[in-house]
């Protein structure tokens, strides 16, 4: 069988998934293969992570806008221009 080829895209998102799991393993010394939690522990670590997501999100959201009104007032005609 022959390996899918994959676009530049998702290469990346799984290189990434490969640094964020030996990053992990470093820094936890353990990886997703680990016994010690249980369902509930594996619920609250991934709600946990969903949370962080959403105020990234909310960041970034807030920082286009920003940016976004920040254009809009620089593009605006002055209506205090010469005569």
């Amino acid at each position: 069988m022959t390996e899918p080829q994959l676009d530049s895209i998702v290469r990346s998102v799984l290189q990434k998934f490969v640094n964020r799991a030996t990053f992990g393993k470093q820094k936890y010394g353990t990886d997703l293969d680990r016994q010690d939690l249980g369902v509930l522990d594996w619920i609250q670590h991934a709600q946990e992570e969903h949370m962080d997501a959403i105020l990234y999100l909310e960041k970034l959201k807030q920082t286009l806008i920003s940016q976004e009104e920040l254009l809009s007032k620089l593009s605006r005609p002055s209506s205090t221009s010469a005569k």
